[in-house]
């Protein structure tokens, strides 16, 4: 048995799971991270102990903690580097829950964790080597490879939303112009379908909104592309173009066996498959070769808790 702890910037979720994957038992409490560190892994250890409690579970039978961190986590010394979200900066986060509870602690980035948890029990499953991709208001990424999380010499790595891939004037907000999650976000969808509704009133995106401009959705965007909405096909295929560039930059530089998406876009399926696949085959470097398998996560919220459980 292990826990896992999915640490967001609203709640904390925890959850018992079986070495198979399997989550036995969930429970979570808002984080209020204004509190500061000291209460958060306070109330880690409480959760902890309540699952424990109500599955009738000893702590001597559980091998240990795994955290995934929406920030930067140095995993060897326990230390949380950086935490926007959480107003943390090298916090002593492993150190803090062992007053509480006596396990081996083990911290990643929560898309590293999300994407362990896809390699090991969901979409990437068999492969060695694989990319979780979340479409979400930003793009965030996992990179596993040789079996294993990679996050770089710094354990900041990967941050592919903010690689460069083209002049598109939009400024990201880590600065830069031009930065893939500018392209191939749901907060893109949103921003075009926007525009789009400005420009034509009469959008199947606007109706899907109710009529309220500022209420547009990334999903009433591709809700209106598969009723063949002129203004929406148009949003989608871009958006397709330069999600297909950052997949073609990532199989050139790293070849992974399978790229998985996960996040809120990735719920059209294969709506959005179909014509990324033809789009990534149209522009990959060495058509006679294998390349990555691109596929939908499997396991939704679940990753973070089950991929923090299986940290080591």
């Amino acid at each position: 048995m292990r826990i896992g702890v999915d640490l967001g910037g609203t709640n904390i979720a925890v959850g018992l799971v079986e070495e198979d994957g399997k989550i036995i038992a969930t429970g979570s409490r808002p984080t209020k991270p204004e509190r500061g560190y000291e209460a958060i892994a306070r109330d880690i250890a409480e959760l902890s102990f309540e699952l424990l409690d109500r599955m009738g579970i000893s702590v001597k039978d559980v091998k240990s903690m795994g955290i995934g961190v929406p920030g930067v986590a140095d995993n060897e010394r326990g230390i949380v580097i950086r935490a926007v979200n959480l107003f943390w900066t090298k916090v002593p986060l492993a150190k803090e829950i062992r007053k509480y509870i006596d396990l081996p602690i083990y911290m990643e980035n929560d898309a590293n964790v999300a994407a362990l948890a896809e390699a090991t029990f969901g979409a990437g499953r068999g492969s060695k080597s694989s990319v979780t991709i979340t479409l979400g208001t930003g793009v965030g990424s996992g990179f596993i490879l040789d079996g294993k999380i990679y996050s770089g010499a710094h354990h900041f790595a990967p941050e592919i939303g903010h690689m460069v891939i083209g002049d598109n004037g939009i400024r990201c907000n880590c600065g830069k112009i031009g930065c893939f999650e500018t392209y191939a976000s749901a907060t893109a969808l949103i921003r075009e379908g926007k525009k789009a509704a400005k420009r034509n009133p009469n959008t199947l995106i606007l109706k899907f909104a109710n009529g309220d401009i500022e209420s547009i959705t990334a999903k009433n965007v591709i809700d209106a592309a598969k009723q063949y909405d002129e203004e929406a096909l148009k949003i989608f295929e871009e958006y397709v173009k330069y999600l297909a560039i950052g997949i073609v930059n990532i199989i050139n530089l790293f070849d992974p066996e399978v790229i998985i998406l996960g996040g809120g876009v990735a719920n059209a399926g294969d709506f959005l498959l179909k014509p990324l696949k033809k789009e990534v085959v149209e522009n990959i470097l060495f058509k006679e070769l294998p390349y990555a398998d691109i596929r939908k996560a499997e396991l939704g919220n679940d990753a973070g808790i089950i991929g923090a459980a299986i940290l080591s």
